[in-house]
């Protein structure tokens, strides 16, 4: 049972930052999905792959971890690039 703990990424869609501070433990896939022959749907019989816990640090989510037994991997975060521009840009 491994795992992988990340920090929430800023929503592309909007300019706000909500959420971002938070720190996320998700569970690697164990079985590979197969489509339903029913309905066509993708599934599995994995139920971990549905659980996200968030945390408020990375020492919560790695001390949660510890002391489950969950053996995980660190995603890092990838550093905020600001593309700063002026208005007279625009007209060059």
């Amino acid at each position: 049972m491994t795992a992988r703990i990340y920090q929430r990424p800023k929503n592309a869609m909007q300019s706000g930052r909500a959420l971002t501070q938070q720190w996320v433990l998700e569970y690697d896939r164990t079985e590979k999905q197969l489509p339903d022959p029913m309905t066509g749907w993708a599934g599995s019989g994995d139920t971990k792959q549905q659980l996200r816990l968030t945390f408020a640090s990375v020492e919560e989510a790695t001390a949660y971890a510890d002391a489950n037994g969950i053996t995980y991997h660190m995603v890092p975060t990838p550093p905020k690039k600001l593309k700063l521009q002026s208005y007279a840009d625009n007209f060059q």
